[in-house]
């Protein structure tokens, strides 16, 4: 088994989400949470962005023990020193430097070539290393770029002193078999690969953000960089809780992470509140439907053998439990078992005359609730017995 290090951007690319800034007493209540998390690498800030985030990057620093703080920057001197001055405290600090290389980047963001932009790539990992020794080069738009320039790039800023590798789908265009054929290349390609780590930074504009990242790992990258609830740019980034259980349920992968699986709902929910962005009912892993059962047909079974229809437990995830949910769709077997768990005990016939109130009572609602059912039990004891 090899471990993927999760890198986690909540406090960075999440935050970048329109009405998600944090303070930074919130910033750092987040951060001290994703260290009990367990994940590796805490993306806390781009200093030079604003005082705020100076600050924010500089206090968590302080308070982090075990993981990496890291903080972001452009390939400008002034970002990587601004960035170095916000780490000084940190007991595992490092530079997140890079810059677009891309044709679409490198023609229109920075009317250059290609010449130029691998030079100003070169520079930005040299002037990093003059403060820390864990250096990260993104690759900006990675998922666009010509492999073959790509590869130059990376076996270049190795050479300077980078020691991870970003290789971001920055528009999320990329299909998973794109990506991780990437990824290989670069295994296959870069002479000096084996001096650096290479990383998955997905988004998810076409929904591929975990399947990428579950891809690019597969292909040889042991750094994923994520955040919870999968907020970020746009339709946001790759979903740490995803590609932690995708890991943790296909072990035949040969990979795992150090994630306390336990903490994932509870940090989800916090960090829904402090950002003040729901998380969707049928989000996978932390959504509130995750693990709710409506369908007559899915109840029965799930209730025989909750593996029919559940690869993962609740408590596994810190969820609250599994749901049995009384709709119209629902079948006998969820009513009875509803009953049973408010305190009636009904014979089968019982069940079967119960059952066509019941399902009178969900045509006329969207969910049938406990009062509900208190009201039909009630009824039925009170009918008189039929000879």
């Amino acid at each position: 088994m090899e471990q993927v290090y999760i890198f986690d951007t909540t406090l960075r690319d999440g935050e970048q989400v329109p009405g998600c800034k944090l303070n930074t007493r919130e910033k750092l209540e987040l951060a001290l949470k994703l260290e009990a998390l367990g994940v590796d690498i805490i993306e806390a800030g781009f200093p030079i962005s604003s005082p705020g985030d100076f600050e924010s990057v500089e206090e968590i620093s302080k308070i982090i023990k075990n993981a990496t703080v890291c903080g972001l920057s452009r390939a400008v001197q002034k970002d990587i020193e601004v960035a170095a001055a916000a780490l000084k405290h940190a007991k595992k600090p490092r530079i997140h430097t890079g810059i677009g290389t891309s044709d679409f980047h490198i023609r229109s963001k920075f009317n250059s070539t290609r010449e130029e932009i691998l030079e100003r790539a070169v520079q930005a990992v040299k002037w990093a290393r003059n403060f820390v020794d864990d250096v990260e080069f993104y690759a900006e738009d990675a998922g666009r770029t010509d492999n073959e320039y790509l590869a130059r790039v990376i076996e270049a800023v190795i050479r300077a002193g980078a020691t991870v590798l970003n290789i971001p789908d920055t528009t999320g265009y990329c299909l998973p078999e794109q990506y991780g054929q990437k990824m290989a290349y670069l295994k296959n390609h870069v002479p000096n690969i084996d001096k650096a780590i290479l990383s998955c930074h997905c988004h998810n504009d076409l929904g591929l953000a975990t399947a990428n990242s579950i891809t690019g790992a597969v292909a040889g990258a042991r750094q994923i960089e994520c955040t919870i609830n999968g907020l970020g740019e746009r339709a946001g980034n790759t979903s740490l809780e995803e590609v932690v259980m995708v890991l943790k349920q296909h072990k035949h992968l040969g990979l795992y992470t150090n994630i306390h699986t336990q903490m994932l709902n509870p940090i989800s929910r916090e960090v829904a509140d402090t950002m003040r962005v729901p998380v969707q009912p049928n989000k996978a892993i932390v959504g509130g439907n995750a693990f709710s059962h409506s369908s007559g047909i899915h109840q029965d079974g799930f209730l025989k053998d909750s593996q029919t229809y559940e690869i993962i437990n609740p408590d596994e995830v810190g969820a609250d439990g599994s749901k049995i949910v009384l709709t119209a769709r629902s079948g006998r077997s969820a009513l009875a078992h509803r009953l049973q768990k408010i305190g009636y005990s009904f014979n089968r016939n019982d069940v079967d005359v119960l059952y066509e109130s019941f399902l009178r009572v969900a045509d006329s609602k969207k969910e049938v609730e406990e009062e509900d059912l208190h009201q039909l039990a009630r009824a039925y004891k009170q009918e008189p017995a039929t000879v």
